[in-house]
């Protein structure tokens, strides 16, 4: 059963990450109780949470002020996914089913490119890393991952709309396939180190 507090924890912290609430906003614990249907008590809850997570700042009596994504936190966020993602690689079960996943995940970022839908285009691209992070069997490690994306959603999306960006990503998925299939794990994180290069660059040139 959802809790009060995580309904409004999940209310704010998505508002947060499509920047329905941007950086810079001053919530107030008040409003955010109306919107979810839920006390005081438990937006406060929520929000302790988000401050632990690097979202909001709590200031007593005024409310809590979202953060503004920083250069810094760019950096920090692309160099822990690297981290993260080539030492999964290191440890991937890689096989057939691997391979299939990864080639189904890239034929749909290709197909939503065609047809600009940016949602479902973002979509595979995650699933995509999310697969080959998980195929190390570390839940821990599997779920940093999921956070850091999360945090990445409110610093640039991904766009199928954006030609450039698009099949820059394609590429880079398609290098990180021919890696894993060839079963060479150096490789794999060779092209991983690339692939979040080139998703850092545009996320700086964004941010």
């Amino acid at each position: 059963m959802t809790t009060a507090t995580s309904r409004a924890y999940d209310h704010v912290k998505q508002a947060i990450l499509d920047r329905a609430y941007p950086g810079g906003a001053l919530l107030s614990e008040g409003e955010i109780a109306s919107e979810v249907g839920v006390s005081r008590t438990p937006v406060r809850e929520a929000l302790l949470r988000l401050e632990t997570e690097g979202l909001v700042r709590l200031y007593p009596k005024r409310g809590a002020l979202v953060l503004p994504v920083s250069p810094q936190e760019v950096s920090d966020v692309l160099e822990t996914r690297e981290l993260v993602e080539t030492f999964t690689a290191g440890r991937a079960t890689i096989g057939p089913e691997l391979v299939a996943e990864l080639t189904r995940l890239l034929e749909a970022m290709r197909e939503h490119s065609g047809a600009a839908d940016a949602k479902e285009f973002a979509h595979a691209d995650r699933c995509f890393h999310r697969t080959l992070v998980a195929a190390a069997g570390n839940a821990i490690l599997t779920q940093l991952y999921d956070s850091l994306r999360d945090r990445q959603l409110r610093m640039a999306r991904l766009t199928a709309s954006d030609p450039v960006r698009a099949a820059d990503a394609i590429r880079d998925h398609s290098e990180i396939l021919e890696a894993v299939r060839s079963g060479d794990r150096r490789r794999i994180r060779a092209a991983i180190h690339r692939h979040l290069q080139t998703a850092g660059a545009a996320l700086h040139g964004r941010s």
